[in-house]
């Protein structure tokens, strides 16, 4: 508990915010030890009235500019609980993401909710003792301008590094895919994994002898193998992907995109997506012409002849549904939102619709329907990815996509295919 005399703002039940930037590097003046003891040393020395520590909330390197602040958020959603009513960060570009965030918060919600809001750097804010400063003043403004436009010029020349090191030919992904690790001696190298690279050079040559996607797959989960996401976990990766739990079986979607990265034969491909700016952390696909394309650049673990010929017989794909000329558009691709099973198709009366499997084959206690008709799937599926309906393909679905769940309303989340080299299958 603080001491000092009472101000007219009664209890501060004070959060703390820190960040740490990944452009902050090892700076140790930015620190999340070093900002946490100025905070607190602020808390102890110099804030006025009583008050009690409610939180200490750190988003440890995160950009300032990424829409996911864990912490932030959960300290907005405490404050709206009313279980703070003062926030003390370091800066102003601590705290925001932008002018517009800025803005937003000082002069909307952190008001509403009359929530004392205080930065100890230059310009120092402090929403109680001078909020004339931060509804009326300029100072403000004009900082939360240059921090957005730093922020802007930062962004642009990252993008710009990234780009130059993709031209090159260096691996950029936060996780090498499966079958390969990183070089310690550089990082932007990859090198085969031996066990994961064993398994790899298996499913291709499963594959070009005949055997079906499917039965790899149950090959894999019969062998104990767990799948790529299962795999990296068990070696320490913090990498997740969306969507339910994963369940370390092996699905026929995970061995076809295994079978269709050329990064096995030894190619990278990398800038299929991009996001949609600073300020804007959804990525967007990007056409293939300006995709970056590098051959040679690591050790293939599958002969380029093998390569070509899976690429040969996936284009002649003869696994069809029984009476079907055709493999079907999702295929391999949709999963129950809540069970995290696959999707079951059926058709009646000439409509196509899908149901959640668990529900049509096992239980009906187990599940719901989570029905969907295809023409709507389609519309959506289309949407996300902002296609037309009719330029959907298993192609577009297989370099863009990593599973479409459906909800049991209906709606439906398709899950992209996570940034490069954080998972390739």
């Amino acid at each position: 508990m603080g001491r000092g005399g009472k101000l007219a703002g009664g209890l501060w039940r004070v959060g703390l915010y820190i960040r740490l930037s990944r452009d902050d590097g090892r700076e140790e003046s930015l620190s999340v030890q070093n900002q946490r003891k100025i905070l607190l040393d602020y808390l102890e020395h110099e804030l006025q009235g009583q008050w009690e520590l409610a939180g200490i909330y750190v988003d440890d390197g995160l950009t300032g500019t990424d829409d996911s602040r864990e912490s932030f958020q959960r300290m907005i959603g405490d404050m709206k609980a009313g279980k703070l009513n003062c926030i003390v960060c370091k800066t102003l570009s601590r705290a925001f993401r932008n002018y517009a965030d800025q803005g937003y918060f000082l002069e909307e919600v952190f008001p509403r909710y009359r929530t004392r809001f205080i930065s100890l750097g230059s310009p120092r804010v402090d929403s109680f003792l001078d909020p004339e400063a931060v509804q009326m003043g300029l100072e403000i403004p004009i900082n939360g301008i240059l921090n957005d436009r730093y922020a802007a010029k930062t962004s642009a020349d990252v993008r710009r590094t990234l780009d130059m090191k993709r031209r090159r030919g260096e691996f950029i992904g936060s996780f090498a895919p499966y079958g390969y690790d990183k070089d310690p001696a550089d990082r932007n190298t990859l090198i085969p994994d031996p066990e994961a690279a064993a398994v790899v050079a298996r499913v291709f040559e499963w594959y070009v002898q005949g055997v079906g996607k499917g039965t790899i797959a149950s090959r894999l989960n019969g062998l104990g193998l767990p799948n790529p996401t299962a795999y990296k976990a068990g070696k320490g990766s913090r990498y997740r992907r969306p969507g339910p739990a994963n369940d370390g079986l092996w699905t026929p979607a995970t061995v076809a995109r295994m079978l269709q990265n050329p990064v096995y034969a030894g190619t990278l491909v990398q800038g299929r997506q991009r996001v949609v700016s600073y300020k804007v952390h959804q990525t967007m696909a990007v056409p293939p012409e300006d995709w970056y394309v590098v051959e040679g650049t690591h050790v293939p673990l599958v002969p380029p002849a093998l390569f070509q010929r899976a690429q040969e017989l996936a284009q002649r794909e003869t696994r069809r549904a029984p009476g079907q000329r055709t493999l079907h558009l999702f295929a391999g691709f949709l999963r129950c939102a809540d069970c995290g099973k696959s999707m079951s198709r059926k058709t009646a009366r000439g409509i196509v619709y899908y149901t959640c499997s668990t529900y049509r084959r096992k239980s009906k206690t187990a599940c719901t329907k989570h029905t969907i008709r295809e023409d709507r799937l389609r519309s959506q599926v289309a949407q996300a990815l902002g296609v037309q309906p009719e330029a959907l393909s298993r192609r577009l679905l297989f370099e863009q996509v990593r599973e479409i769940l459906v909800h049991e309303d209906g709606e439906v989340t398709v899950c992209p295919l996570p940034a490069e080299g954080a998972s390739s299958v």
